[in-house]
């Protein structure tokens, strides 16, 4: 397989390696991980915003390995917070932070406030770099924060997120349920279309 038919995943994440790999599975290449390049360490996510992070890792690793690579940065949204944690939502109790250390801070910022009052929304840009074409998607789900931990599936901030319409969290939801309707979801299946295009015109989005 040529190099211009594989795509390298830009995250140390398991998690989200993993559901990417998961929404990524009809696209005809082949997909790469972190684990395929052990040389790269960690990227320093420094951007304002949920685009610049996820276009510093792409291009970080694209420009190390030298192939397609794919990248995303997400961020949880709450009202009532003034849009907190945003943009450090994966460092929001502090660095290295653990996901528990993370929902058990929000859960506590929140713990006076009404239900009617803690909606928030995640979201997601993906941004994909090969050979100076730099593209991105983005993906919003609305929903809520709920007032206790429920669910065991998923990840990050998913056993408090309760999507608007749906009775469960998504830490509650099926790996099949959660990607008809989750940010991250909705931005890659807009990013595939965008992917198929281009490899199947050899690298080109004319």
């Amino acid at each position: 397989m040529s190099a211009d038919k594989k795509i390298v995943i830009a995250t140390h994440n398991m998690d989200k390696q993993k559901e990417m790999i998961f929404l990524l599975a009809n696209m005809d290449i082949e997909v790469l991980t972190m684990e395929n390049f052990p040389h790269i360490g960690d990227i320093e996510e420094t951007g304002t915003n949920l685009h610049e992070n996820s276009l510093i890792k792409a291009r970080e690793v694209y420009k190390i390995t030298g192939l397609p690579s794919l990248a995303d940065d997400t961020g949880l949204e709450v009202d009532a917070l003034n849009g907190d944690p945003g943009v450090y939502s994966a460092r929001y109790s502090g660095e290295n932070a653990t996901y528990q250390e993370n929902v058990n801070k929000l859960l506590t910022e929140l713990k006076d406030v009404p239900t009617q009052l803690r909606t928030a929304r995640f979201r997601t840009v993906v941004t994909f770099v090969h050979l100076g074409v730099e593209l991105y998607e983005e993906g919003v789900v609305e929903g809520v924060i709920a007032s206790d931990v429920k669910g065991i599936k998923g990840f990050g901030y998913d056993p408090i997120f309760k999507p608007l319409d749906q009775k469960l969290t998504f830490a509650e939801m099926s790996k099949d349920k959660k990607s008809l309707i989750s940010h991250r979801a909705k931005a890659l299946e807009k990013m595939v279309q965008q992917l198929n295009k281009y490899f199947k015109k050899g690298g080109s989005i004319e």
